[in-house]
Parts: C-alpha cells; structure tokens; sequence
C-alpha cells in the first residue's frame, strides 16, 4: 500500500512538473530587453548670417540721410563722423600754392581753440577783427551756407570754400562772406579771388596746369636752398670773428 501510494504522488509530481515546462521554455527563450538608448546629443546650430547690406542708396534716401543727421546735431545726438584726409592744393587746384598757404595761415590765426575748426564764437571774433561785425543769425547764416557736414563750423576745406564760392561770383554781394572774402588782409585781387566771375574763370585756365604747380614747387625749393646757403655763411663768418677774437 504505501508503494502504491508513493507511485501516485511521484506520477502526480511529474505530470505537475511536465505542465509547468511549456510555460517556462518561452519565457527563457526571449531575449533579454536591450538597454535603452541614450538620446543622441544635438548638433549646435550655426550663428545666424548677418543681414545681407541694403544696395547703394539713392539721392532721395541720402538727402533724406543728411536731414536726419541735422536733425540729430541739434539735438545734440550726432556722432562724430570720421575726418578724411583732405589735401587742399588737389581739391582747389585753382587756387595757387601761396595763396592757400595765406589762407592757412589766416585760419590757424583765428582757430583759437587750435582743434582745426572755426566755430561761431572764432567767426564772431574774425568778423570783428575785419571791421564788419555780424549778428549771432548773420554768423549761423554764414557757416550754414558752407557747412558741408552741418556741425555748425567751419573747416579749412569749407574755409576754403567761402573764397572759392567768392570768386565763382556765388556769394551775394552783401552777404557775410563776400565781406570776409573782401576784407582779408590777403591780397585776393591778385590771386584771381574776386567777385567778377569772367576774371575768376582767366585764373582758372592759367593756375590749373600742371608746368605752373611745378614751377611754384620749383621757386619755394629754390628759396629754401637760398635761405640755408645764407645761414650757412652767416656762420661761416661767425667762426671767423669768433677765432680772430680768440686769437
């Protein structure tokens, strides 16, 4: 009996264990999940480009530009703007060598803050200076008719202009700059700076070549050889008595 009875339970325990069998085969047989990924880290994207320039403007928008920047210097909000170089005997080619050397030396004369500019003040006190004062609109009616930038003063190109426009027959005859052109202790009769236009115009022809540049260059070089040969004897002959002295 207790055979038998061991039979049935070993028979009971296999059949048990052979049900069990199917179920865990699938379970073994599937592969493990694979590890999840990491996400893949995303590529840095270019700068942006900077926007493309605006193609030149036209005379509209630049007269449209030079009315705003007027309007920014009277309220005090212009930047200053970067200064080309200026060569004078280039750009005023009409005008001889010596005559714009006067006409510096006049401007450095009354450039009292020495920054290269005639300001309103400077001009009130040049006007005077020349025997024909102007009120405080005259003076800001004067700067404004050559004040190519608009920073209210004058430059040496602009200075320059006024004598320019004085000779072309531009200025008004009672206006504040023929009178400066007129009253400056510059000798413009002879230069060719005077009001009459057809007289100008001569001068134009005759100081525009190039043979009278070089020969002008070629007299100042000349005089300088000149002025350093008398130095050079002056003291040459300083030794001299200096020596007989000593002796």
């Amino acid at each position: 009996m207790a055979s038998e009875e061991l039979a049935h339970k070993l028979q009971r325990q296999r059949r048990r264990v052979e049900a069990e069998e199917p179920e865990r085969a699938p379970l073994a047989a599937s592969p493990p999940p694979a590890p999840e990924s990491e996400p893949a880290p995303l590529a840095a994207s270019p700068p942006p480009a900077p926007p493309a320039r605006s193609p030149a403007s036209s005379p509209d928008a630049e007269l449209s530009a030079q009315l705003s920047r007027r309007l920014d210097i009277q309220e005090g909000a212009a930047r200053p703007r970067r200064c080309r170089v200026f060569n004078p005997y280039t750009e005023f080619p009409e005008f001889s060598r010596r005559l714009i050397k006067d006409l510096e030396s006049m401007f450095k004369r009354y450039d009292a803050g020495r920054d290269g500019y005639i300001d309103l003040m400077e001009l009130k006190l040049m006007m005077e200076k020349l025997g024909a004062p102007q009120t405080h609109l005259g003076l800001k009616g004067m700067i404004k008719e050559v004040d190519e930038d608009f920073d209210g003063k004058l430059s040496f190109r602009e200075f320059l202009l006024i004598f320019y426009k004085a000779a072309a027959g531009e200025l008004q005859e009672d206006s504040g700059l023929m009178a400066l052109a007129k009253l400056s202790e510059i000798d413009v009769a002879l230069e060719g700076v005077k009001g009459a236009k057809d007289f100008f115009e001569a001068k134009v022809q005759a100081l525009a070549s190039a043979s009278k540049f070089e020969a002008e260059l070629k007299a100042e070089q000349e005089e300088r050889k000149r002025q350093e040969e008398d130095r050079r004897l002056r003291r040459a002959a300083f030794r001299e008595l200096k020596a007989a002295f000593s002796a």
